[in-house]
């Protein structure tokens, strides 16, 4: 094999896989209907990216076909280039069949999760890249470390983001598989909780034999994951719970703002070469306690893995985000401007939190463009009541995703707000023009949305950089 297509080449997980494949020596061509800013990257790499999808787009410039083809969750057996590259008998797999060969001779790290699995795959990353270990990995967002979402590392490690949308995770056979949170979410998948829930139990017995689980105690759905693990593999909590294995305790606030902590094990097992398991203490650079729990995630992967300790830490002390979570992109006529991809109450509530821990006292405006029809029916009563640490809050029209167009307008999701300072602006443009024009010096705006919403941020961020 040595020609690779991506249908759907602009999302995050393809991109990742295509420029992973760039890396290892492949020649890489893709397609999608909208060319997002990771597919003009990939594009500047030398791949032969295509706008929109059609049956040419399969050959190369000297009219070869790719010996396989790899499409996204959202594309259709009716997609023409999927037509074509059956026709042609060439192999067609989704991302969770093609996942499945390229971790086979290397140590899996999967992490998993409703939330909060960007941030940890991408810790995670960064902690083995600062340790020498050049690990491969796939992650859902840009490490602002790493300068990008995926890489092809000499290393015996391999990290990657388990995305369980489409069942994409059971085709990784982990050693070891972190979970941060499972809550109902992606109802056009899952229509119920129990269905999500089980493909979580389905995930984690794929762990290889031997392999190790990791998960977060404070959560309850990924608690109950304890209960039905494989009998061939180990488990242990973490968290900020009195009774995870990995213990995190808060000792304040510090000038990055983000929080200090300290690490201990419940049962008093030696953390690396701190002497009577006294504890580990940490200072993070990114906020909220969510990020306290991703942190402890990976020092709890570290110490199962025998990685030295103190250089771990040190690691994540320098660890400085993802793009599009809590993305802090500038300041202008005294306006902080964070972008955020928060899309789920759980998160858009975390999000809030970490907002007014690191801006206290100052006025915080949010923008939050509902994602999928299906999530926002689902949640609409979670949704309703997650914007309380808001002052301001903007809801915009839904971005519909994958799904058809609906008669439900998140206007309706406004009108069940108690918030009193909610209010609906349907098009992105002329949320842009109500922010410029009522933003103070001072303020805090967020904006939230894993849609492109996030032309938002940056465009009020110019217009109100050039009105200094």
């Amino acid at each position: 094999m040595k020609n690779v297509h991506f249908i759907g080449i602009g999302g995050s997980g393809l991109s990742a896989l295509a420029r992973l494949m760039l890396e290892s020596g492949y020649t890489v061509s893709g397609s999608d209907r909208v060319l997002s800013p990771l597919a003009h990257q990939l594009a500047n790499s030398g791949v032969r990216v295509s706008f929109g999808h059609a049956a040419e787009n399969l050959r190369g410039s000297d009219g070869q076909l790719p010996d396989l083809v790899v499409r996204s969750s959202a594309i259709p057996d009716e997609n023409p280039e999927v037509q074509a590259a059956k026709a042609a008998g060439i192999p067609v797999l989704k991302r969770s069949e093609f996942l499945s060969q390229l971790l086979s001779e290397r140590t899996g790290i999967a992490v998993a999760g409703t939330h909060g699995k960007t941030t940890t795959t991408a810790m995670t990353a960064w902690v083995l890249v600062s340790l020498g270990k050049d690990p491969s990995y796939i992650i859902g967002g840009v490490s602002k470390d790493l300068s990008s979402n995926a890489h092809s590392g000499k290393g015996s490690y391999f990290v990657i983001e388990a995305d369980e949308y489409d069942y994409m995770f059971l085709g990784l056979h982990p050693d070891y598989a972190i979970v941060t949170t499972v809550e109902h979410d992606h109802p056009d998948c899952f229509p119920t909780p129990a269905d999500y829930h089980r493909a979580f139990v389905d995930f984690i017995h794929q762990l290889k034999p031997g392999g190790c689980l990791l998960v977060c105690q404070d959560d309850p759905g990924a608690r109950l994951l304890t209960q039905e693990k494989p009998d061939s593999c180990r488990a242990f909590t973490y968290g900020l719970h009195p009774e995870a294995d990995y213990r995190a305790q808060i000792t304040g606030h510090n000038k990055h703002g983000g929080y200090d902590f300290r690490l201990k094990m419940v049962d008093d097992t030696p953390l690396g070469t701190v002497p009577e398991n006294k504890g580990l203490t940490i200072s993070l650079r990114v906020p909220g306690e969510h990020n306290i729990r991703n942190a402890t995630a990976v020092l709890a992967l570290a110490h199962q893995s025998d990685l030295p300790m103190q250089e771990v830490i040190q690691a994540l002390e320098r660890y400085s985000g993802t793009a599009r979570r809590f993305d802090i992109l500038g300041e202008g006529s005294g306006v902080t401007v964070i972008d955020d991809y928060a899309h789920h109450p759980t998160e858009i509530r975390a999000t809030l939190s970490a907002a007014r821990t690191r801006f206290p006292g100052q006025r915080i405006w949010v923008v939050w463009q509902p994602h999928t029809y299906s999530r926002t029916r689902a949640l609409l009563a979670e949704f309703t009541r997650a914007f309380r640490d808001a002052d301001q809050v903007i809801v915009t029209e839904i971005y519909a995703a994958r799904e058809p167009h609906e008669d439900f307008s998140a206007a309706q999701v406004v009108e069940k707000m108690a918030h009193p300072g909610a209010q609906f602006i349907p098009t992105l443009q002329d949320t842009i023009a109500y922010l410029v024009e009522n933003l103070q010096s001072g303020d805090v705006l967020l904006v939230l949305s894993a849609g492109d919403a996030d032309q938002v941020s940056t465009e009020v961020l110019r217009q109100l950089a050039k009105s200094e």
